[in-house]
């Protein structure tokens, strides 16, 4: 589909001596600045002379890089254009209303200060017009890294609080104009850790290559909220305050303001929001001063974050295995400071139970328990004073939270629709959680129409859920309407266009439908509102993976179950799989050139044709996608979507590249998703791939606005994890990975209604109230969730998603507690069990032996035999005893009333 860009234009007053200053400036703003080139610190500086902001910064050891946007600037020159180097402030008198200032509406020219130490020193009030306060800034250098300072003072007779201090993080984040290998190599995002004291800012490329630029507090500098820079500007076109005229859009998110103080803010425009961090505010009196300072290192890559933040002395957290924290999977938390922990304080005070533990390897251990669902801080202040905040998300169990969503998806989101003129029913629609009510209309007419992800996304959760959690009632649903609305009118099958899958069921179309009342609320005259001609084009790709994934669960459930699925063989599910799969490519070709969300559900599904001897069908299949895999190997970075940048195809073409043996591809695109998905000690941020402007497409609230746990953080967790077993010396990557699995389930409310994402923004912070494309999301966590047991260098034996017991030196168990218990990773073994039927109780790791003992589960009316596939990537191991293969897959008689034991070896244990 056509996306096109959102761009608010607003009516605000400016105060009148910010006006005045606004015309003398924009009378001389067409005069190119005079700039100061700098080498310091290992970096090339290139600084406005006369405004003394940094508009370049370029590392000696990086050359080409350049972490600013000093390539833009020549469209970036004016009033409200912030660089580097920018303030916000929000000041008030004592008890008096608060004034608001920014550096950034200012271009004259700043009254320069003598230093003998700084590269630049400047009093810059002068850009602050009407402040009372007096503002100097200073870059200079120590101990070889840049530091940005600011000093205020008091100049009144009267005390001035401080509600707003914000630093303006201005990077190349513009990905506007590039080709998309050029926006690789140059453009970055920007990160927030918003842990106070303890928090920095993180720079990285587009292409996760290093170095990592570092952004830490360095003196009264806490990172206590991250603001955005809005695009917003008057109706001349004029700039507004805390806002810059560059066009947000799908190709810019924005800049930030590092928040050093916001109580001004959050008490005003963000007024009941719950921020990360207790807002602050601080007041001066007559003649005091504040210096507050950030600095700038270096981090060769992103991999080595944490190690430069303790080469800097800054308090390190890691959480295992993550910061969410199933009520039935306690985590661990470990800390290393140069100071000691003095406390910690939970918020809410019950949220979590932290106790001490002995310490490791020099970090102090703590274990977490999470207690009462939904978002806590956990605030540990260290002897020096120094204060970090970590920020944990309390789930239900993963079993109970999927069995929530299965419950809910199959009863409050489905849809008899038996007077429907759309024919969208029985069905499960997309829900709004305001009204408590499935989504008929809305001008987007997607969301209704049961296609894209923005309305496929919870049928397809709901068939999803089955693969790992089946439910007869909830599958008997699924049938109907797989055989009443997919097939034949979602999917046409017959004639012209057969296995094309629609872009809509729902339109906007009154000649079409002359007696259907459409809601006069909406605005039904833009691109999004299809026709019913436009709704029934097949030539979105995208499309395409929501109704093969779901013949392929359906093949799944009737090929390794008894009596689940009753309308179709299995034979017919996994034929009509492959035939959707190969009918995008040739009803879509446009789109198919680009990597697909949920595309890993292609190889499973030529996999298993070739597993249940379809052979002709497999090889048209392969061919197929070997001539899509093939144009991505001609590419340097062939992730393009109908976005000009996007974090959704990487999936796909990591899993082609190594399913044709392209190591150096798949390793690359490895790297990319690196570029934009980080860990952290932060619930929301942790593994949670950059998105930011599918709000448009499938919120309720429809804003370009940073995303956290879109469908991005599972999908892309797809191939870091599968990275990770390859080579399981990288926990960086299960960090990561695991971070995003994780963080898909945050979105399950504890009623079960999933949302497509949560708003970050300081105004909203809370989950979009519509379902969207949260299926996509829910796809990722279905179809890699599993449990890993690893023996850190530093953390000793740690289970992502399982429990572990240590019985002596030899022996160690983990017993999985996801929602599927269907995977098992014993990373000392580079061995991956998967079950195709049946759930494990527990698996051991007889490390003296290498020998691993496999627990399952007692059989079911539903499943009497266990599918059993081992993937080794060190050792091959098998059973010990032979064992009976049915679709390659080894078959295991499941016992009706005790556990069946399996005992698995490798050849160099025998």
């Amino acid at each position: 589909m056509k996306r096109e860009p959102m761009r608010h234009v607003i009516k605000r007053k400016l105060p009148l001596a910010i006006s005045l200053a606004l015309a003398v400036a924009t009378a001389s703003a067409s005069a190119i600045a005079a700039e100061k080139n700098v080498n310091a610190a290992g970096l090339k500086l290139i600084f406005d002379e006369s405004a003394q902001t940094l508009l370049s910064l370029q590392p000696d050891a990086a050359k080409g890089v350049d972490f600013l946007s000093y390539e833009h600037n020549s469209t970036r020159e004016g009033p409200g254009y912030y660089q580097l180097g920018d303030i916000d402030l929000r000041v008030r008198k004592a008890g008096g209303a608060w004034q608001d200032f920014s550096s950034a509406l200012q271009l004259q020219p700043v009254k320069t200060l003598t230093s003998s130490t700084a590269l630049m020193h400047a009093d810059i009030t002068s850009d602050l017009p009407g402040i009372p306060l007096s503002v100097s800034r200073s870059w200079s250098v120590d101990n070889n890294q840049l530091v940005l300072r600011f000093t205020l003072k008091n100049t009144t007779s009267h005390a001035v609080e401080i509600g707003g201090l914000g630093i303006a993080m201005v990077f190349d984040n513009i990905l506007s104009g590039r080709e998309l290998d050029e926006a690789h190599e140059k453009a970055n995002y920007a990160e927030p850790y918003m842990g106070m004291d303890a928090g920095y800012v993180q720079v990285v490329r587009l292409n996760g290559k290093g170095p990592a630029l570092l952004v830490l507090p360095e003196e009264n500098a806490p990172l206590t909220g991250w603001m955005p820079i809005l695009g917003d500007t008057n109706e001349d076109g004029s700039p507004v305050i805390y806002n810059d005229p560059t066009v947000r859009t799908h190709t810019f998110e924005g800049f930030y303001d590092w928040m050093v103080f916001n109580k001004g803010f959050a008490d005003n425009e963000w007024k009941g929001k719950k921020q990360w961090n207790k807002p602050r505010s601080l007041t001066l009196k007559p003649g005091e001063s504040y210096d507050t300072a950030v600095r700038f290192a270096l981090a060769p890559e992103v991999r080595q974050i944490e190690d430069t933040l303790s080469a800097q002395q800054r308090p390190v957290a890691v959480g295992l295995p993550g910061y969410v924290v199933p009520k039935d999977l306690p985590a661990k938390l470990y800390l290393n400071s140069p100071s000691p922990v003095k406390s910690l304080v939970v918020e809410p005070a019950n949220a979590l139970t932290v106790k001490a533990t002995s310490p490791q390897n020099g970090w102090a251990a703590y274990n977490v328990t999470g207690n009462q669902w939904g978002q806590s801080r956990v605030t540990i202040t260290y002897e020096d004073n120094t204060v970090q905040t970590v920020h944990y998300f309390v789930s239900k169990g993963m079993a109970q939270a999927v069995s929530d969503l299965g419950e809910f998806l199959f009863d409050e989101q489905w849809f008899e629709g038996d007077d429907d003129p759309f024919k969208r029913g029985p069905s499960i629609m997309s829900y709004d959680n305001d009204t408590k009510d499935i989504v008929l209309q809305d001008q987007r007419v997607w969301i209704a129409g049961l296609s894209d992800e923005g309305g496929a996304g919870s049928w397809l959760a709901g068939i999803m859920k089955q693969l790992g959690q089946p439910d007869a009632e909830e599958i008997a649903q699924f049938e109907r309407f797989y055989n009443e609305v997919i097939d034949g009118r979602l999917q046409v099958n017959e004639g012209e266009g057969k296995h094309g899958v629609k872009k809509s069921l729902f339109f906007y179309d009154p000649e079409a439908l002359p007696d259907y009342e459409y809601n006069p609320d909406f605005d039904w005259t833009t691109w999004a509102s299809w026709s019913k001609e436009q709704s029934d084009n097949l030539g979105r790709s995208f499309n395409y993976p929501h109704v093969a994934a779901a013949q392929w669960v359906l093949y799944r459930l009737a090929r390794f179950n008894e009596g689940l699925v009753k309308t179709h063989p299995w034979q017919t599910y996994l034929q009509r799989a492959a035939e959707t799969s190969i009918a995008m490519t040739e009803l879509a070709p446009h789109y198919a050139q680009f990597g697909q969300m949920e595309g890993d559900v292609f190889v499973a599904i030529l996999d298993d044709l070739y597993a249940e001897g379809m052979n002709a069908l497999a090889d048209k299949l392969k061919a197929t996608m070997k001539a899509r895999a093939d144009h991505w190997s001609e590419l340097a970075y062939p992730f393009g979507s109908e976005m000009p940048w996007d974090s959704t195809g990487q999936e796909e073409v990591y899993a082609w590249m190594r399913y044709f043996n392209n190591t150096p591809a798949a390793e690359l695109t490895r790297e990319v998703i690196l570029g934009y998905d980080f860990t952290q000690p932060h619930w929301g941020y942790n593994g949670s791939a950059r998105r930011f402007w599918d709000f448009l497409y499938a919120g309720k609230d429809s804003r370009i606005e940073r995303q956290l746990h879109h469908y991005g953080s599972t999908i892309n967790a797809i191939p870091l994890l599968d990275s990770f077993r390859r080579n399981p010396d990288d926990t960086y990557l299960l960090r990561v990975g695991y971070g995003g699995m994780m963080g898909g389930l945050t979105n399950i409310h504890e009623d079960g209604f999933a949302s497509a994402a949560f708003h970050s923004f300081p105004d909203y912070m809370e989950f979009d109230p519509y379902t969207g494309d949260y299926g996509s999301s829910f796809f990722g966590h279905t179809f890699a969730i599993g449990s890993y047991l690893i023996n850190d260098a530093t953390f000793g034996w740690q289970g992502f998603g399982g429990l572990t017991k240590v019985t002596n030196n030899n022996t160690v168990t983990i017993t999985p507690k996801d929602a599927f218990r269907n995977r098992v990773y014993i990373a000392p073994a580079k061995v991956w069990l998967t079950l195709d039927a049946g759930k494990f109780s527990a698996v051991t790791w007889h490390s003296d032996t290498g020998e691993i003992t496999v627990t399952l589960d007692e059989a079911t009316p539903y499943t009497p035999v266990a599918m059993l596939n081992i993937a080794s990537f060190g050792q091959p191991y098998q059973p010990q005893e032979k064992q009976s293969k049915t679709a390659g897959r080894i078959s295991l008689p499941l016992n009706k009333n005790t556990k069946t034991v399996l005992s698995l070896t490798s050849a160099a244990a025998n």
